[in-house]
């Protein structure tokens, strides 16, 4: 395969700051919001079922900011990786759903965050806020998929066959 192809080039890193060839930061990253987004969901379920809820509250509060500060390092890293695709092809379409999912997902837990921020009690479950954890993580998993498209049928910033040849011999 040429170096000049966009597949070859989607396998290459923008820069050193994209992580080292077959090793991207980005999927590192993204574990991070979805770790903590997650655990935000546990504790308002936990709050919901607990006589005193209100560590529950903040710890869930907390979480959706670490995944905040998270969201916004996986989409810098998401975007050196971007940048690599071909204009017009599939991948990049791909990637622009994906970006696009990610970031109104992430404006989507910011809004969260201020609902419960500015709710009257900050000692119990904010039921609006745990709606909006419901739907931002199902649209963070249809954005996953859409993700390991990326990786696993598509190769973004995936090590070509024959520097996976090595693994298998």
């Amino acid at each position: 395969m040429s170096q000049n192809t966009p597949q070859q080039r989607a396998k290459q890193p923008r820069s050193a700051l994209a992580g080292p060839y077959g090793h991207p930061f980005h999927p590192i990253l993204v574990t991070i919001p979805i770790g903590a987004w997650v655990a935000s969901l546990i504790f308002d379920v936990i709050g919901l079922a607990s006589d005193d809820p209100a560590p529950y509250v903040r710890g869930a509060w907390i979480l959706i900011v670490i995944g905040l500060i998270g969201a916004v390092l996986a989409a810098i890293w998401g975007f050196l990786d971007y940048l690599q695709l071909g204009k017009g092809t599939d991948a990049r379409r791909t990637a622009t759903i994906h970006m696009s999912l990610n970031l109104g997902v992430t404006v989507l837990f910011i809004i969260n965050l201020l609902v419960r921020l500015s709710a009257d009690d900050h000692d119990e479950v904010s039921i609006v806020g745990f709606i909006l954890s419901i739907v931002g993580l199902a649209a963070l998993g249809v954005s996953g998929w859409l993700g390991g498209k990326l990786a696993y049928r598509y190769g973004v910033r995936v090590a070509d066959e024959r520097t996976q040849q090595e693994g298998f011999r």
